[in-house]
């Protein structure tokens, strides 16, 4: 008996030991996985004492560099080198080794080969490099998962997440990452915000106009940037603030609305230079703007309303130039709830969505500045965006930047008629990456309803590029075609012409506005966009620069430039001048009153409508004259010609494009490059038979 209660108590304690080393291997695999969760709150618990140690004694050294290291610790996902993850786990000994990124259901332990492989191709290959370090991708539990609608919580396949370097934050995808990453290059924060540090933002000190702008390091990028700031838009805002002072000179003080600041560098312009005409107010919605504005508005010496000087960390030693109103709002709200005299539009992108707000609460014989930068609906690339935001259908042309404009044009008269409004149409300029638009405002329903008559149809030929506005009518045509003066649609099958619009069919210029606006930019030495007004004066007259003369012994600055008087009318102004010196200040009033009673005697005609490419219409096998000579060519032949800044090779005529055709082809030179081969007449029978095809 005591033999068997013996051997029974050795199988009792056989199957004991076996239950405790079954236990001992899962607790094992229990102790492995809390190790990994621990490891990735680890750089969170120990950033959080780090951050409580340095509150409770900010004095101690030992305890700042502590939770410097402390804080300075990251995600063990994130490594700089491929051997640094490998060294996560000692792959010199044998045996079999779990992955440290890994949970045990979703990588088993493997051998030193293949847990070298695994961590090459699935966590190093798919990592995301930032500023040295690579972000590997981590499959442990450490992201709280949303459960499924059966309640119970999704697989480990889609725990696969990313740790970020910046802000710690855990991100599924690679490409969410990587735009996660460049936000935070963006406004930037790099590797230091990790730490626990605030760093401070390293800003950069811009000078335009003498005017000091302080920009992020991200200035340069619109989508993604707080304070955005372009340099290609300079000749945009000289172009703005000369328009302004124009109006300055009519009446002061005005008040002035720039709707988005976003650095303030506009509205700080006006202000320093025009000084007390104008009240200033600068809005943005976005609050890192405001404070770069406010902070702006210090560095150029000037007030920001509704701050007192106490509060403001350094006094100014020089008495402030300008006080300017900074406001926080939606831009529609606050055109809304005040009046302005000048309001200048430059969203990113289309303004159509302000428009109705601008013209509600705007001053008679105030301007509107609409900039729209959204090209590719402009320039006929997204059709389907251009028809959604101007209601209107264009396809691309050789005159597509001056149907940009019209277009634009357009839409300002529409939202300006819904408001009982009418417009005086000032400027429009089409360059390559805006369009600019100016406008004064006509209060009064009966020239709100002049505009619809000035918003027309086009019709232009796909053939031969010929356009032409639809003529009024009340009688249905059976052919619309008919209009053109091209014979495109009786010889060629088909559709030949497509309708575009609507469209402004006015004047894109005021000759007056724009002498004012060149006598302003040579007071305040803009002399960047002195040729571009120039060529804008000459376009809206339609007429050359060599017509322009500047008198010898003319002192007046607006006679420098040579774009007052023509030369017949400056000298009888300077003989009648040296006669009456001394005379008294009743005789100067009676001569500047004659000056405009001449000036609203000789109204000027309108400038033709769109213009035609040289090098588009160029005959095959003659070689062009100089575009200089050419104009020279169709002024003699009795049309009037300019060139326009919206194509450097454009000619803006008032000459049908057969007439156009056949002026180039007459003073076009053939090429012969046939005659030293001894085949002349066959190269003449070829320039013989464009010319007549030029010449229908």
């Amino acid at each position: 008996m005591a033999e068997l209660q013996k051997e029974e108590s050795m199988q009792l304690h056989e199957e004991y030991a076996d239950d405790n080393s079954g236990s001992t291997a899962g607790e094992a695999k229990a102790d492995h996985k809390e190790s990994n969760i621990q490891q990735c709150d680890e750089g969170k618990e120990k950033t959080e004492q780090a951050e409580d140690a340095t509150n409770e004694d900010p004095k101690d050294e030992t305890g700042a560099s502590t939770s410097s290291t402390a804080a300075a610790e990251k995600h063990i996902s994130i490594q700089a080198q491929l051997t640094d993850l490998e060294n996560l786990t000692d792959l010199n000994e044998t045996g079999k080794k779990l992955c440290p990124l890994c949970s045990e259901e979703k990588f088993k332990a493997c051998y030193n080969h293949k847990l070298r492989r695994h961590l090459q191709n699935l966590h190093w290959k798919v990592s995301v490099e930032f500023e040295g370090h690579r972000m590997c991708i981590c499959h442990l539990p450490c992201r709280q998962l949303k459960p499924s609608l059966n309640g119970d919580q999704c697989s480990s396949r889609l725990g696969a997440h990313y740790h970020c370097i910046v802000c710690s934050a855990t991100i599924a995808r690679r490409t969410d990452m990587i735009s996660h990453l460049k936000r935070h290059v963006n406004k930037g924060e790099t590797e230091a915000s990790y730490t626990g540090v605030s760093a401070k933002q390293s800003c950069e000190i811009l000078k335009e106009s003498d005017t000091n702008v302080q920009v992020l390091p991200n200035y340069s990028t619109p989508q993604k940037s707080d304070s955005y700031f372009s340099r290609k838009m300079k000749t945009n805002r000289q172009l703005v603030f000369c328009a302004l002072a124009v109006l300055a000179e009519e009446r002061t003080p005005l008040e002035c609305l720039d709707a988005f600041g976003a650095t303030g560098i506009m509205g700080l312009q006006w202000a320093q230079h025009l000084c007390s005409a104008v009240k200033v107010t600068i809005n943005d919605i976005n609050e890192t703007s405001v404070k770069m504005i406010r902070e702006n508005c210090h560095l150029n010496h000037m007030r920001v309303q509704g701050e007192n000087d106490d509060s403001e960390g350094e006094e100014l030693d020089e008495e402030p130039l300008s006080t300017i109103e900074v406001t926080k709002m939606d831009a529609n709200v606050l055109m809304h709830l005040r009046a302005f005299d000048f309001i200048h539009l430059d969203p990113y992108g289309t303004a159509v969505n302000y428009l109705d707000a601008a013209f509600r609460n705007v001053r008679n014989l105030g301007i509107v500045s609409v900039t729209s930068t959204d090209t590719s609906s402009l320039y006929s690339k997204t059709l389907n965006v251009t028809l959604r935001h101007y209601s209107c259908h264009i396809i691309r042309t050789e005159y597509y930047k001056e149907l940009a404009a019209r277009m634009v044009i357009a839409t300002v008269a529409r939202a300006a008629a819904r408001c009982n409004k009418g417009i005086k149409v000032l400027l429009a300029v089409a360059l390559e990456h805006f369009v600019l638009v100016m406008v004064q405002v006509l209060r009064g329903p009966t020239q709100a309803d002049e505009l619809p008559k000035k918003i027309q149809q086009l019709i232009h030929c796909q053939w031969c590029e010929e356009r032409v506005f639809l003529k009024e009518g009340s009688m249905v045509e059976e052919n619309l075609y008919r209009q053109l003066p091209c014979d495109c649609h009786g010889s060629m099958p088909g559709k030949t012409a497509v309708e575009l619009g609507p469209l402004w069919s006015g004047s894109l210029f005021n000759t007056g506005f724009l002498r004012r606006m060149l006598f302003e930019a040579v007071q305040h030495g803009m002399d960047e966009i002195q040729p571009l007004v120039k060529s804008l004066i000459c376009e809206s007259e339609c007429t050359t620069l060599k017509q322009f003369s500047v008198p010898g012994l003319a002192r007046n600055v607006r006679q420098e430039c040579g774009v007052v008087i023509k030369t017949s009318e400056k000298e009888e102004d300077v003989s009648s001048d040296e006669q009456s010196l001394g005379t008294g200040k009743r005789k100067m009033q009676e001569g500047a009153g004659n000056v405009l009673k001449r000036q609203k005697s000789d109204v000027p005609v309108e400038h033709p409508a769109f213009y035609y490419s040289i090098h588009r219409h160029s005959i095959r096998g003659m070689n062009m004259p100089k575009l200089n000579k050419f104009l020279q060519y169709l002024t003699e032949a009795g049309f009037r010609v300019s060139r326009t800044h919206f194509d450097p090779t454009g000619v803006r005529t008032d000459a049908t494009l057969a007439q156009f055709k056949s002026v180039l082809a007459k003073y076009s030179v053939p090429t012969y490059t046939a005659v030293q081969t001894g085949d002349h007449s066959h190269a003449s029978d070829e320039v013989k038979l464009d010319m007549e095809f030029a010449n229908p």
